[in-house]
């Protein structure tokens, strides 16, 4: 599996759409349809679909849906508790209910009976029982404008409503939209004994791998079934509150609405803000992404080959996954970030609000905090420690805390503790990968060094850093003595060992740029605050303010789109998935189980995967994909690669969601699971 191909190629299409890209005007669209449910767009809906729900149309839709754990979207889907989500985002805690030899990556799982379900101990979901806009008295119970004051009114507001009634045994929780300009209180009802009820082995639930992740035409069944239990041991009664599963709800042009918890979104980003992720933030992240996983990737070949460590293996292959994800993602949102047509359309936006806020000036402050910040990007995003930066960088972090606790007369105990850290650290730094990865880091660290520089750290060529990481672990301080290196701190500070040298250089430029984030960050997002406000202001509510992995509820239209010369169907069909198989000559990662290698023409001939215009992030995946009458007709997996600029604006003309079609699920649950039991509570039958 070639990562960094991968992202050669994702950055070669976006370029293509560069260089052919036909300018648009702006649009209030731009900033997506990630609808609240305490502001829904009904005019929209009315206009758009022809369909004009009532309250406890909302009410109904919002009390199904779910948020799975603290990273997912989900849905109760039967009366008795059964919920649906991703193999994704179910995938690390279905491998816990594992028991002797059995392996869920390559044989899957499916609970025959009731009592066959497994509990994951610490998995929950959460149910969205109220919701309130608080915004008018969250402002009368504000005593002056600070971010202290804010916050004291939320505590405030949050033990009034903790003892009302209606509010009584729920979790609470504050959100602000449009930072800052508009509050709503949440009340969650939470459900934590949830069992594994189905979950697809793992080539089937990520089909493709990385190469066909964010791409469509696409075949792939993200799906898991779990079971919400009430405080008895029986399962949950949600027969008030659930999508009915409909295998057949669905058809190019349905209308379809996706409710669920996209994580977040950036669209109220100033250009002066996308021009710093541009040029530092996202080049250092995907670096530093696609350098760790090329790293995992050689352990996890050298690991998969011993039968003893294939635990280990597993875990790191999900961990790689990750990685992966995210650097597919990041790489997309970079190439929409240099494309001149969707950041043309934020200038255009801005420069419209900006028109129509005569006198005011707060995008001209954040130009010139940022123009200060610019300067230290390098090493705020390169230099924080992390256990994926290395050992070495820690032992540094950890030396200047030693050399500025012993130089300024510290406390005893926080010497005698910062001194334990660095002996052990010192030991940790002999790994055998801790060279390898501290080179990888100050390769990093020398191509995000610009040319104006003061900060005495110089730029290298990957030979002359080769050349600097042994000198580096020459260093005294890895030899066994380190103990009597550390001991007088006036005889340390006259120590100029490279390794010294270099932290004194490297840690010190780290703490001057997070001062400089720390120092002007409430004035930042004061000015982010006033900036979202105004366009608050010109537009209204007719914008949806930006993803906080709260629920939304996103509208669109099932529908194709033109792609790579050809057309994108709106749907696909496993005759693709066993294409893929064949095609690939049965290689991995489209290489497909024992049990799903002899097909039957029923199942070949099903829905596999759809998609539709919806507006969707991180978070939502999970998410139910529902028609008009609240029917499960698909569920959320992912985005296509033209949807990754989605981070910063949403473009509807190639944006599409991709979701395994309802009709998919079913015929696998039929046909390759035999999951009678499952199939009959999904189709309404006892």
């Amino acid at each position: 599996m070639n990562f960094l191909k991968t992202s050669f190629l994702l950055a070669f299409l976006f370029l293509g759409i560069t260089l052919f890209a036909q300018p648009k005007d702006p649009s209030p669209f731009d900033f997506g349809r990630m609808w609240t449910f305490e502001n829904p767009p009904k005019d929209w809906f009315k206009e758009a679909y022809d369909f004009a729900p009532e309250d406890e149309w909302f009410d109904d839709v919002r009390k199904s849906s779910l948020r799975f754990a603290s990273w997912c979207s989900a849905s109760f889907v039967s009366p008795d508790g059964l919920i649906m989500t991703n193999h994704h985002c179910s995938r690390d805690e279905g491998i816990k209910a594992q028991q002797g030899n059995e392996n869920f990556d390559k044989n899957g799982f499916y609970a025959v009976e009731l009592a066959d379900e497994r509990k994951i101990e610490g998995l929950f979901v959460e149910q969205l029982i109220k919701v309130k806009d608080i915004t008018e008295e969250l402002k009368m119970a504000t005593e002056g404008d600070s971010p202290e004051a804010t916050q004291k009114a939320i505590e405030a507001l949050e033990a009034q409503y903790a003892n009302d009634v209606a509010w009584a045994e729920l979790r609470l929780q504050v959100v602000n939209y449009y930072s800052g300009a508009k509050y709503s209180l949440y009340g969650y009802k939470r459900f934590d004994d949830i069992r594994l009820v189905c979950m697809p082995e793992n080539s089937i639930g990520f089909y493709g791998g990385d190469p066909d992740n964010f791409t469509y035409p696409r075949y792939n069944l993200d799906f898991t079934f779990w079971r919400a239990y009430d405080s008895d041991g029986n399962p949950l009664n949600t027969s008030k509150h659930y999508f009915k599963f409909n295998p057949d709800g669905i058809e190019d042009g349905t209308t379809v609405f996706v409710v669920g918890n996209p994580g977040r979104t950036e669209r109220y980003r100033t250009v002066a803000q996308l021009e710093f992720d541009r040029d530092h933030r996202y080049n250092s992240t995907l670096k530093f992404m696609n350098n760790r996983i090329a790293m995992m990737q050689e352990e996890y070949d050298e690991m998969s080959k011993d039968p003893a460590k294939e635990r280990e293996a597993q875990e790191l292959l999900g961990t790689i996954t990750n990685f992966a994800n995210g650097a597919k993602a990041y790489t997309g949102i970079l190439g929409g970030l240099h494309n001149p047509d969707l950041f043309g359309r934020k200038v255009a936006m801005e420069n419209l609000i900006k028109e129509k806020s005569p006198g005011i000036n707060y995008w001209d402050r954040l130009d010139e905090l940022y123009d200060g910040l610019n300067p230290h990007a390098w090493a705020i995003n390169n230099l924080g420690p992390s256990p994926y930066r290395g050992k070495v960088l820690s032992l540094m972090h950890e030396l200047y805390n030693y050399e500025m606790l012993t130089s300024n007369k510290g406390e005893d105990e926080a010497i005698a503790t910062s001194k334990e850290n660095i002996l052990k650290l010192v030991q940790d730094c002999k790994a055998p990968k801790e060279r390898k990865m501290f080179q990888m880091l100050m390769e990093e660290v020398s191509a995000a060094i610009p040319a104006n520089n003061n900060s005495g750290v110089k730029k290298m060529s990957d030979a002359e850093v080769a050349s600097f990481t042994e000198v580096i672990f020459d260093s005294a301080f890895f030899s066994d003595d380190v103990e009597k290196l550390i001991k007088k701190p006036k005889k340390l500070a006259k120590n100029n060992d490279p390794l010294l040298a270099t932290t004194r250089k490297l840690i010190p430029a780290y703490n001057d740029a997070a001062v400089a984030f720390q120092s002007t960050g409430a004035e930042r997002r004061g000015l982010e605050a006033k900036i979202a406000n105004q366009a608050f202001e010109v537009y209204g509510d007719a914008l949806p303010p930006d993803a906080t992995f709260t629920l939304r509820i996103s509208d669109g239209i099932v529908d194709g789109y033109d792609y790579n010369g050809t057309v994108a169907p709106y749907k696909t069909t496993f005759f693709g998935m066993y294409d893929r198989f064949y095609s690939n000559d049965e290689a991995y990662p489209w290489d497909l189980p024992e049990k799903w290698q002899n097909p039957s023409m029923e199942l070949l001939q099903s829905p596999c995967n759809i998609v539709s215009t919806n507006d969707i992030i991180g978070g939502n995946s999970g998410s139910p994909l529902i028609n008009k009458n609240k029917e499960a007709v698909g569920l959320i997996f992912d985005g296509n690669i033209e949807s990754l600029p989605g981070n910063f604006i949403f473009d509807e003309e190639a944006n599409r969601t991709v979701s395994v079609h309802a009709g998919g699920i079913f015929a696998a649950l039929k046909y390759v699971y035999k999951a009678e039991r499952l199939t009959k509570e999904l189709a309404g039958e006892k």
